[in-house]
């Protein structure tokens, strides 16, 4: 944000003085007043949101280098498991064979006269042994295939989390910049659709419809977050504020305590929330405002 404000001062500080080098008209200050009020838009709004695009174009390649180092580090995982197991087979075998050659040749030195029965020996013996070998490392890969898998399942998640987090954090960005009330409306509702249980969002969503004069819709949505975070205190403030534009006064105050007894900051908006000023004339009101 300070980089952006100070390239939009550099920029204007440069227009200042290339008009210097050219004949000034002299305005008068209703003419002055009239350009300001013609601009429809922040002059720096562009740049804001360019800003945005550029985190979030900055976030998704942050993404992808973390997918291709993922897939590359499980590959060698698999690579090196896989040597390993065949290394260990292949010296067995050797070691096997070694074996059967040197019990061959005791069992020749010992007088052993048929070569079927030693051939079936051996035969018997090497399968008993690869079978063994095998069974055991299948046991093995197995488990270290669902140890990877799972893993691979818990890296993902971790990323899809990250992601939304993202998607959120700029979602709140663009709400914050959004000056029309319908637009902020659109952005707190997407946000909801990626975290349905955001208490935050639908506070504020809330706000946003009762500028709208949108009391009925306000208060349901006051009433889930508070289902969800019932010490949440801006959610009994918004539904006060819904009570007093429907003239429930006594349903307003009884929210204005709750708010201030979970959130006490609030305390120094309570003279000056505009839709608190029916409640003026309330003798509980004017209690609270003097204790507060």
């Amino acid at each position: 944000m300070k980089n952006i404000l100070l390239f939009v001062s550099l920029m204007f500080c440069g227009t200042l003085t290339a008009n210097t080098s050219q004949p000034t008209t002299t305005l008068t200050e209703q003419q002055q007043e009239q350009a300001l009020q013609q601009l429809k838009e922040p002059m720096y709004r562009p740049l804001m949101e360019r800003y945005v695009l550029d985190e979030l174009k900055s976030l998704r390649q942050d993404q992808q280098k973390l997918r291709e180092d993922v897939t590359l580090q499980l590959t060698h995982k698999q690579l090196d498991a896989a040597d390993r197991a065949l290394t260990y087979t292949t010296d067995t075998i050797n070691n096997v064979l070694f074996i059967i050659t040197a019990t061959a040749s005791l069992l020749v030195l010992a007088g052993w006269n048929s070569l079927r029965d030693i051939k079936n020996k051996v035969e018997e013996t090497v399968n008993d042994r690869v079978g063994d070998i095998t069974a055991e490392y299948e046991q093995r890969l197995g488990t270290l295939e669902e140890k990877l898998k799972e893993r691979s399942e818990e890296i993902l998640n971790n990323q899809r989390k990250i992601t939304i987090t993202n998607e959120i954090h700029s979602l709140w960005m663009r709400a914050n910049l959004e000056s029309d009330m319908q637009g902020k409306i659109e952005m707190y509702d997407e946000i909801l659709k990626r975290h349905p249980d955001d208490v935050e969002a639908l506070v504020y969503k809330a706000d946003a419809l009762l500028e709208l004069e949108q009391t009925g819709p306000a208060i349901n949505l006051c009433n889930q977050a508070l289902e969800i975070d019932s010490d949440y205190g801006y959610a009994y403030w918004q539904r006060a504020c819904a009570y007093a534009m429907l003239e429930q006064q006594a349903d307003a105050i009884a929210d204005i305590k709750m708010a201030l007894a979970y959130s006490p900051n609030l305390k120094n908006e309570l003279t000056h929330e505009p839709s608190f000023q029916v409640l003026e004339s309330n003798p509980s009101f004017k209690e609270l405002v003097e204790h507060w």
